[in-house]
């Protein structure tokens, strides 16, 4: 499928994101046609880890997510790795922004710890997600529905929550986020013509 002219935003921190969570999303979008951005906390390279211990590739970001809006993007993703969704949680640049995706019915895609941060931007209240199993806890009390499955698709809430557990799940992740994309690039056509 052809994602050419969807915008995709990828935030993350500058240490601590699982590498392959960060890279494989990427990669894979911009491959069919989608434009992706990786914005940062800081304007510096982002080191990666790989299972939270071994040092990763360094990605450098397209810049930060400071100040940034959720136009003219289509989707914005959140990768894991423990340290890295634990320091997005508490950065209200990110909260906010990941709030604004979401009240504006744009796709919303966390991945691992990813969830972490739909938690602490009160988006988990009374969806239904997935995440790494020891968010299980921590996603329940917030008042989700926790479900043990590759990717877990929510339409529930004005907008479109996908989110998957782990690093194997990358592949139904991608493609879930890859599927929204394409139904929204249709849509847009079919204004277009209309």
């Amino acid at each position: 499928m052809s994602l050419d002219g969807t915008q995709v935003l990828v935030i993350t921190t500058n240490y601590g994101t699982e590498q392959d969570e960060l890279m494989q999303p990427v990669a894979a979008l911009h491959a069919a046609g989608a434009r992706v951005t990786v914005a940062a906390r800081a304007d510096e390279p982002v080191l990666t880890l790989m299972s939270d211990r071994r040092r990763g590739d360094v990605v450098i970001p397209d810049g930060t997510y400071a100040g940034m809006s959720a136009d003219p993007f289509d989707a914005v993703v959140v990768p894991g790795g423990t340290v890295n969704a634990d320091r997005l949680r508490i950065d209200p640049e990110a909260r906010r922004l990941l709030a604004e995706f979401a009240a504006s019915g744009r796709t919303v895609a966390a991945i691992c710890h990813g969830p972490w941060l739909l938690v602490d931007s009160g988006l988990a209240r009374g969806r239904e997600l997935t995440s790494y199993p020891s968010l299980r806890a921590d996603l329940t009390n917030a008042g989700a529905t926790w479900r043990d499955r590759s990717v877990v698709i929510d339409d529930s809430g004005g907008y479109r929550l996908i989110t998957s557990r782990r690093p194997a799940d990358l592949r139904p992740f991608t493609a879930a986020i890859a599927e929204a994309l394409a139904a929204t690039s249709a849509h847009r056509q079919e204004r277009r013509a209309g």
